[in-house]
């Protein structure tokens, strides 16, 4: 698909029997939740493809905010998971395709949200965030169409937005909807916890973390509140 690819594309599932999370974990994802990618080319070096994960944070983000006319709570956990009333209903995973000259040539983001169901505690890993959905949260019923539609006016905005101002733009947008900024939470790497006060992201995405051992940047860990 992605060779034949001329311009951004949308696919959506309505239904996804083997669904992929962070780290290859799987994703729990019923009939009625709403699961969609959108693969696009990007001339950008490998160290700036991973900001359009922000960059697809902050438009589900915005989708929900729009969709969700009831009061929500809506928060991202870094680096771009979708929390509602303080628990998971969304998540984001990238993956790209290199270029002949190292760059990276194309990006397939893709989205699940928690439309109609959640995965009980028991699918989920030790330590986990609790898992939520819109319509147990909310009491609305969202349609994958209605989704679909918001979120890729969305994405087009904040695409146009990092184009025309650059990451840090996205990254005070970001900021200002931080899950647990200033608080302690739990960093852990493929080789080493850390623990510390969340400060904020720095101007690549990383994570800043002060702990004992002083300030910490980390780029890619699991995060644990």
């Amino acid at each position: 698909m992605v060779a034949s690819l001329v311009g951004p594309a949308w696919v959506m599932a309505q239904v996804q029997a083997d669904g992929r999370g962070r780290r290859g974990r799987s994703w729990v994802d019923p009939a009625g939740n709403f699961a969609a990618t959108y693969i696009a080319r990007f001339e950008l070096a490998p160290a700036k493809a991973g900001q359009l994960s922000f960059v697809a944070a902050l438009a589900l983000h915005d989708a929900l905010s729009q969709l969700l006319t009831t009061a929500a709570d809506l928060s991202i956990k870094w680096p771009n998971d979708i929390l509602l009333n303080g628990a998971k209903v969304a998540g984001i995973l990238l993956e790209s395709r290199s270029a002949a000259d190292g760059s990276v040539g194309a990006v397939a983001i893709g989205f699940g949200v928690n439309l109609i169901a959640a995965p009980p505690d028991s699918a989920l890993d030790a330590n986990a965030l609790q898992a939520v959905c819109v319509l147990g949260e909310t009491g609305l019923t969202l349609s994958q169409d209605q989704m679909l539609d918001t979120l890729a006016i969305c994405l087009g905005l904040r695409l146009t937005q990092m184009h025309d101002e650059g990451f840090e733009a996205i990254r005070q947008a970001w900021l200002s909807f931080a899950a647990r900024l200033g608080e302690t939470v739990t960093a852990r790497t493929g080789t080493a916890t850390h623990i510390g006060r969340f400060d904020g992201i720095d101007p690549s995405g990383a994570l800043i973390l002060m702990s004992e051992a002083g300030r910490q940047t980390i780029p890619a860990a699991d995060i644990f509140f």
